[in-house]
């Protein structure tokens, strides 16, 4: 067997040989990134599939939305670096930005925010879902369900093949999401449902819907709306991950937008991907005060203990991720807002200082991620663990969308259908019941 490349007159090729079979695989280069043997003809021209769990060298698709440079540890939104757009821009602005390939004029921009402020609300038989669910129902459980029950209300929205109805269906989701979430939480809190109020930008209103109370006047801390509204840009998108890539596979088969969301949503939960926030500020809580992070530290190189650094590394990064810097910033600020002196922070700090100059971690390129400060940023502004990985959802919506749209609109995506590597019994004869021994 061998891998050779060659180069014809209007194209890169790679050659594999198995015995006395040849294959010609193209080579496809990205506008960034490494080149990509297209393997896509290798069982008609060969009888083989691929192996690859986990998906680690495969690229199911083309994309134009997001780049991630593990090695470099930068993330480009359409081009432009997520940190920047963090510090720079408004969520809404990233959101448009996602969604229609340009950064908007002050023009475009207003036209797009009217939208989704006038598609906040959700239909008022929605309310009547929330009282199916126990009371402690877990956030993510009741959105997962009332998401996907949202195509009830809207069914033209199953017309995909319509551009009008994939771009009213893509605001209802970016501007009820929201609304959802916050209503999960009231109702984890048993407090009132507080409507969307669309006089206040996107990050202010949802503090509203989660905060306030019919009782008393409300009104969101601009430090902390900026500093959420900072969390959901830094969360908005990141390449073909678990939940995005569900999202794909969801769509592929011409599924509504609101089930393939749901669906997403469903992927987002596993506290590998989106509830490693909650994991690693339950880890700082264990850990508890800074004296006792060498002990941690030893139990994490153990092999033997079970005992695991929870925001620390990442299956694409192999350098600091540039989301945990920006992250960083704002947590101090939170705190320095809030006039927080959280011992979690110092723990947090302490553990950062000693795995970074720590010889185990940095052969391993165990630095920081996102995940690392965003639990002790948000339980600072009062959400409770529970609620982590659906704020996390709030925010990625705007991917989810971004991408369903360019799936359906890229003509080489087809239904997804993977193959195996099978490895049960072979063909067997049926023996009667009462001849089995």
């Amino acid at each position: 067997m061998g891998l050779t490349l060659g180069l014809c007159m209007t194209q890169k090729f790679a050659t594999l040989t198995i015995d006395d079979v040849s294959v010609t695989l193209p080579l496809r280069s990205g506008a960034l990134g490494a080149e990509v043997i297209d393997v896509s003809r290798i069982y008609s021209d060969a009888n083989m599939f691929v192996y690859d769990p986990g998906f680690d060298s495969t690229a199911p698709c083309q994309s134009a939305i997001t780049y991630v440079d593990g090695e470099r540890g930068a993330i480009l939104y359409r081009g432009y670096p997520a940190n920047e757009l963090a510090h720079k821009a408004s969520f809404l602005e990233v959101a448009y930005l996602l969604l229609n390939r340009e950064l908007p004029t002050q023009c475009e921009f207003a036209e797009f925010e009217g939208k989704i402020r006038n598609h906040t609300m959700v239909h008022e038989q929605v309310v009547r879902f929330f009282g199916g669910f126990r009371r402690d129902a877990h956030p993510m459980a009741i959105a997962c369900a009332v998401i996907g029950a949202m195509q009830a209300f809207y069914p033209d929205s199953a017309n995909i093949e319509d551009p009008y109805q994939r771009s009213v269906a893509s605001i209802r989701l970016i501007a009820k999401m929201p609304t959802i979430a916050a209503m999960a939480y009231k109702y984890s809190v048993g407090q009132p449902f507080i409507y969307p109020n669309n006089g206040l930008d996107y990050a202010s209103n949802f503090l509203s819907m989660c905060f306030a109370v019919p009782c008393e006047p409300y009104s969101a801390n601009p430090v902390i709306a900026r500093a959420l509204d900072r969390i959901f840009t830094l969360h908005a998108d990141h390449e073909q991950n678990a939940s995005t890539s569900t999202v794909r596979v969801a769509g592929s088969s011409g599924a509504s937008p609101f089930g393939c969301i749901s669906a997403g949503l469903a992927s987002l939960w596993g506290p590998a991907h989106g509830g490693a926030n909650e994991a690693a500020l339950r880890m700082l809580n264990e850990i508890g005060t800074p004296d006792r992070v060498p002990e941690f530290v030893a139990r994490a190189k153990d092999k033997n203990d079970p005992f695991r650094l929870m925001g620390f590394g990442h299956r694409v990064y192999k350098n600091y991720d540039p989301r945990a810097k920006v992250m960083q910033e704002t947590c101090h600020e939170v705190l320095s807002e809030l006039g927080i002196h959280n011992n979690l922070m110092s723990v947090a700090r302490e553990l950062e200082r000693v795995a970074l100059s720590d010889e185990y971690f940095i052969e391993r390129k165990l630095y920081p991620n996102v995940d690392f400060y965003s639990g002790i940023t948000l339980s600072a502004m009062g959400f409770p663990p529970s609620m982590f990985t659906l704020l996390f959802a709030v925010a990625r919506t705007v991917g989810w969308v971004a991408h369903w749209n360019e799936m359906i609109e890229d003509a080489e995506q087809r239904l997804a259908r993977p193959r195996q590597l099978y490895s049960g019994e072979v063909v067997r004869e049926y023996v009667p019941i009462d001849q089995r021994r």
